[in-house]
């Protein structure tokens, strides 16, 4: 018995082993939580927020953005309810601008001025005897400030307000034909001027300073000297304005002036209106 036994228990031992069935992996549907968690997912997520590119799309894993309060258009631009009340009040002022402009065209000064013009600079040159002059002036910043006053009580409600006026500084150059350097005189317009004697006409304009530059650089030199004529003689000062009342530079000349450059104003604001309701409506 013991021997049969232990046959047995050999043949066993030599008997081969079943054969087990491959073991199948779960499909990713069906893996269970902690294998998905093991493995990872940065990429994933980039993925799902955009494409390699770098091209933002809708994905599950980010919340809906709100839309913006404007709609663009084609030219890129942003366009909001704001942008379209400030369009429509721009083509209201226009309209005003327009009705009460004075000059269709500039007027022209008397006394044979040539006159150019290059966007907000304007500039008169004529030819005496040997001599160039040349004036130049910029309506930029050419209009006083206006400060609001208390109405008086006999003030109509209906009545109109003041005009506003171009007062622009403006420079003299005269030039001979010979000399290498150029006599500037540089003019404003003061708020309240005094004549300098009792029985001469008040100047509507003035000097303000005096200095010789050289001849035709568009650059002044600070190193020259500058005469200032806050401290100037009184006689010194009048021969000076005598001096430019003989080339055609007087009261007249400043009057025409004024309205010259009041208009070139005008025009250059209705201009700039134009621009900027083209600007605000992509135009």
């Amino acid at each position: 018995m013991l021997l049969a036994r232990a046959v047995r228990s050999a043949a066993t031992a030599l008997r081969p082993l079943p054969q087990q069935a491959p073991r199948l992996l779960p499909s990713p549907l069906l893996r269970p939580a902690a294998a998905t968690a093991a493995r990872p997912f940065t990429r994933s997520l980039w993925l799902l927020s955009g494409d390699p590119a770098g091209t933002q799309r809708p994905g599950i894993l980010r919340p809906p953005r709100a839309a913006p309060a404007g709609v663009s258009c084609g030219c890129g631009g942003l366009h909001t309810e704001g942008d379209k009340a400030f369009s429509e009040f721009l083509t209201d002022e226009i309209k005003e601008e327009k009705k009460i402009q004075k000059h269709k065209s500039l007027p022209k000064m008397s006394g044979g001025w040539e006159l150019e013009i290059h966007g907000t600079e304007a500039k008169l040159l004529k030819k005496i005897a040997g001599e160039r002059i040349t004036v130049t002036f910029n309506i930029n910043n050419s209009i006083p400030p206006s400060y609001d006053e208390e109405p008086q009580e006999e003030q109509k409600a209906d009545e109109q307000e003041p005009d506003l006026t171009s007062t622009p500084n403006f420079v003299v150059e005269v030039t001979k034909d010979d000399p290498k350097q150029t006599l500037v005189l540089d003019c404003h317009y003061p708020e309240d001027e005094i004549g300098h004697g009792e029985e001469e006409e008040s100047d509507i304009f003035s000097i303000r300073e005096v200095s010789f530059q050289p001849t035709g650089e568009s650059d002044w030199k600070d190193t020259n000297y500058t005469l200032n004529t806050d401290s100037l003689d009184w006689a010194l000062y009048d021969h000076l304005m005598d001096f430019l009342a003989d080339r055609g530079i007087d009261n007249t000349f400043a009057d025409e002036l004024i309205e010259l450059s009041t208009a070139l104003e005008h025009q250059e604001y209705i201009r700039f209106l134009e621009d900027l309701k083209g600007f605000v409506k992509c135009q």
